[in-house]
């Protein structure tokens, strides 16, 4: 077994990443604090190629030092968005056909890994505030509630790992439909 150089990933430019076809998925941060974990879900948002990242209420905008930091570039190819008020945009996406989902716990939630995204319907994913979550009132007005389950002490993942589970789990799911990735 031997590592992988750079130049062996066949990797895209962030040009060639803009044009190529993406997974029918926005990502919405409601309220998130830290810069850093803002940089990592443009990160985890490159890898999976999604379409599109929303960037709603105090939650910091490129261009941030702190946001390149952990986007490492990823700021330059993942589409992004601000919204100040995300019930309003939750409604605008719901508008043009999306299925909203906050990503957080609740009543009636559903498992992640029961989760079957809907052929053809575009998906936008929901994290919350790194202490109180997704916000209620965007609760309120979302389709649905996906959890992750956990099992151990804490209440809560970090945002950006939980961002990137929920992407990978998502993709995994929609990628017999987006088989031209």
């Amino acid at each position: 077994m031997r590592k992988l150089k750079n130049e062996e990933l066949g990797r895209l430019s962030p040009e060639e990443f803009r044009e190529a076809p993406k997974i029918p998925v926005h990502v919405v941060l409601d309220n998130v604090r830290s810069a850093h974990n803002v940089g990592s879900v443009f990160r985890s948002s490159d890898a999976f190629r999604v379409e599109k990242i929303w960037l709603c209420g105090i939650t910091a905008t490129p261009p941030n030092r702190d946001i390149r930091k952990t986007a490492l570039g990823a700021t330059e190819s993942v589409a992004w968005e601000y919204a100040e008020s995300t019930p309003e945009l939750i409604g605008q996406l719901q508008g043009e056909g999306f299925q909203c989902f906050a990503v957080e716990q609740a009543t009636r939630a559903q498992e992640l890994a029961d989760f079957q995204p809907v052929v053809n319907t575009p998906i936008a994913l929901i994290l919350g505030h790194e202490v109180d979550g997704v916000a209620q009132e965007v609760v309120d007005v979302c389709d649905g509630v996906l959890e992750i389950p956990q099992h151990g002490t804490k209440h809560s993942l970090n945002v950006s790992v939980a961002a990137g589970i929920v992407l990978w789990e998502v993709s995994r799911k929609l990628s017999p439909a987006s088989s031209k990735l």
